[in-house]
């Protein structure tokens, strides 16, 4: 980009996009929220009608089965029986059945009640809504029906047709002579055997009545339990309605079960209460309940114990009101609305409702707000981030513009001065790494071959700056031949930074692998072994390598030796003495350095815990690599790679290559790549002797050496244009990740 393009503002185009999807995102907001509130309409008016016809035709199913039991010839003779007697008798509620009248309808009633799911549990009524019979062996009530049922039962007996007596708590059993009461509410208490007994509290709470129980009543377990009934009429021969058999059914079993059946997500509940707000279904929350204060922990189930009161408003006369919900269905009005307001337990939801005035009862179905419109929240933090990232961009596309022409402006002055640095003269670029790139050039005096390694000014930022004069200055503090030599350092008026360097022809370990495949175990102690020389100097300084990889060894003919060893790239050095670990120059700070491929754990885990024995681990994964031309572990992400490095053992290279690998080889690379620092070689030196007991340590002799190299510069002088190694991974880059910043 030049100076006349940066006036065409192109960092105004990010900033335009933010605000159209801004606009965008408020338009989408509001057409998807209307979008979610018609599918939640649709889904909360469908689990309503799916639950209240179950309902229905179970209620339509247990009256069939009513009626068809009354219809029974035997049972219809039985019952007449019994009921002509209670007639004779005058209606006289305080005289027991006869005994064997009662137990052969019992007898006969218990199998096919048993069939059809019903406890063996059945009432006989006479007209004047006198219970005079009972099928279940032993007193479970009889006399008047209680006062909240007599309305129901006259229903019946003017209708002729069946009726059903929603969930209600039954009155204790009455006193039967030869104190037969106690034994009878024992029965009663367990005729539910998920059910507690008789209330021991004291007023009436549900519709029906319970009163205490007086002195000889069960005094079980303090809790409560619930039941329903469905009446069919009973008729002579001549069609004269006589009574009325009653089934007693247990609503835990079939009433509420069928209410939980279909629901709206995973806070969807769907529940019934009379036209008082008492619950008469079992809720999904008993437990929540309780531990809001909600439900009495006597109680086993908030069915007839809780009105639906909404716990956030205040109180009118003493009395919270009713939830909106449920005090419009008991005006009788039915209702869907996705405008959340709160429920019994104080949870904003929203929901549908239906008053069933045939059976005088409203069905009520909800789903918690926060749940249904989720999808809206995440849509709209969505759009917040998107702006708020477009934005960035067109902040950071403006300082990089401005940085660009800049720095382009700068460098088309010093363009022309850029084949000449100082005494060097640049004549072609031979490489180029994350810092920098490196130029073949020339000393203008001494007409030597050097290798100059340029930190370009768009690299040039202060932390890179840092880290390159430290590679520099470090690296001359280094003489062993081993370790590439550094002749001189400057930087130009222009800002261009640079080094010039000892130039080597010959190849790096990566290129090596890449074009030659693994290497005899003869040949890779030859290169680690001095590598191990080099890297001796630099532990005695004080000084930890960090990145020894492929990249980082370069092999060349040097001087007459063959198959020389320079190590290269000290730019992650970190000064080690007294056993701890520092950046050079500078505070250390928590993070990631170095190659994934052949980082130390203890390096994932915190970089100032490397020392010494880190190298020493490199080192076993780079003779891992040169032996099975594989890395010691395989990923596609570095958070893998790294997890690898900490917890996986590495296999045996032995089984990774054809080549043969000596014991003696493979026991020493294992223990290089040891977890625990403790259990590795401790230094290069005790590693070099490990590497030099290898049977095969002295196979690689001058005369191989020679011949490698001699038929390596034949290839080399047949195809000028040499074959270039495949482009390293991602994963051998040297990274850094400061663990520090990531965590603000």
């Amino acid at each position: 980009m030049t100076t006349g393009h940066f006036r065409q503002p192109i960092w105004i185009f990010p900033l335009v996009i933010a605000v159209l999807v801004a606009l965008f995102g408020w338009w989408g907001n509001n057409r998807l929220r209307d979008t979610i509130e018609e599918q939640l309409k649709a889904q909360l008016t469908a689990t309503l009608d799916a639950n209240v016809t179950a309902l229905e035709v179970w209620m339509t199913n247990q009256t069939k089965l009513a009626a068809f039991l009354a219809e029974e010839p035997r049972v219809r003779t039985l019952a007449l029986t019994i009921l002509e007697k209670s007639y004779e008798a005058g209606f006289d509620d305080k005289k027991p059945p006869d005994p064997q009248d009662e137990a052969a309808l019992r007898n006969y009633l218990q199998p096919r009640l048993k069939i059809i799911n019903y406890d063996s549990a059945a009432q006989l009524v006479n007209t004047n809504s006198i219970i005079v019979a009972n099928a279940r062996r032993g007193p479970f009530g009889w006399g008047p029906v209680s006062e909240a049922h007599q309305a129901k039962y006259a229903e019946l007996f003017a209708s002729r047709e069946p009726v059903v007596i929603t969930p209600y708590k039954p009155d204790p059993p009455p006193e039967r002579p030869g104190g037969a009461r106690r034994a009878g509410a024992r029965r009663l208490n367990g005729l539910f055997s998920n059910q507690s007994a008789f209330r021991a509290s004291g007023t009436n709470a549900g519709r029906g009545g319970m009163p205490p129980p007086p002195q000889g009543a069960p005094r079980g377990r303090r809790g409560d339990f619930t039941l329903m009934q469905v009446a069919a009429p009973l008729f002579d021969n001549s069609n004269a309605l006589r009574g009325a058999l009653a089934l007693i059914i247990n609503p835990d079993r079939e009433f509420t079960r069928i209410l939980s059946v279909a629901r709206s997500g995973e806070s969807g509940e769907t529940y019934a209460f009379d036209q008082h707000g008492l619950l008469i279904s079992r809720s999904r929350f008993d437990d929540q309940l309780r531990k809001l204060g909600l439900l009495d922990p006597t109680n086993t189930t908030s069915a007839l114990n809780l009105r639906l009161h909404d716990p956030g408003a205040e109180p009118v006369d003493g009395v919270r009101p009713l939830t909106r919900i449920v005090a419009d269905a008991v005006a009788g009005f039915d209702g869907l609305d996705v405008t959340p307001s709160r429920d019994y337990r104080g949870v904003p939801v929203i929901g549908a409702w239906r008053w069933l005035p045939e059976h005088e009862f409203g069905v009520a179905t909800q789903i918690d707000a926060n749940e249904a419109f989720q999808p809206l929240r995440i849509l709209k933090l969505l759009f917040i981030i998107l702006c708020l990232f477009l934005v960035l961009c067109a902040i950071g596309m403006f300082l990089f513009s401005y940085s660009n022409v800049t720095w382009r402006r700068r460098l088309s002055e010093v363009e022309l001065k850029l084949k000449q640095l100082g005494q060097y003269t640049l004549e072609e670029k031979i490489g180029e790494g994350g810092m920098g790139v490196v130029y073949r050039a020339r000393h203008a005096l001494m007409r030597r071959e050097t290798a100059v390694k340029l930190l370009l000014p768009d690299r040039a930022d202060p932390e890179s700056i840092e880290r390159f004069e430290r590679e520099v200055r470090l690296t001359c503090q280094l003489t062993h031949p081993n370790t590439i030599q550094v002749y001189d350092y400057g930087h130009t008026p222009e800002g261009i930074f640079y080094y010039a360097m000892e130039f080597l022809r010959g190849l790096n370990l990566h290129e090596l692998v890449a074009r030659f495949g693994s290497q005899p175990e003869s040949r890779v102690i030859h290169i680690l072994a001095q590598v191990c020389d080099a890297l001796a100097e630099a532990h005695a300084l004080g000084l930890v390598h960090r990145d020894i990889k492929p990249a980082n060894v370069f092999l060349c003919n040097r001087g007459g030796v063959a198959d020389c060893v320079k190590v290269l790239d000290f730019g992650l050095v970190r000064e080690y003495r007294d056993g701890t670990s520092a950046r050079v120059g500078d505070a250390f700070t928590s993070g990631v350095e170095g190659t994934p491929s052949f980082m130390p754990p203890e390096a994932v885990k915190d970089s100032g815990r490397s020392d010494p024995r880190s190298d020493i681990y490199s080192i076993g994964a780079l003779a891992y690599y040169l032996l099975t031309a594989q890395y010691v572990f395989n990923s596609d992400s570095v958070a893998a790679l790294y997890e690898k490095h900490l917890s996986e053992a590495p296999v045996p290279p032995g089984q990774r290559t054809v080549n043969p690998v000596s014991a003696e080889m493979e026991e020493t690379i294992l223990r290089c790549l040891e977890k625990e620092p403790n259990l590795r070689p401790q230094s290069v030196a005790e590693l070099r002797a490990m590497l030099l007991t290898s049977p095969r340590a002295a196979e690689w002799t001058m005369e191989a050496r020679a011949a490698w190299w001699a038929h390596y510069y034949s290839q080399a002088a047949e195809t000028p244009a040499e074959i270039s190694a495949p482009a390293p991974s991602p994963l051998d880059a040297t990274i850094r990740i400061d663990i520090a910043t990531r965590m603000k």
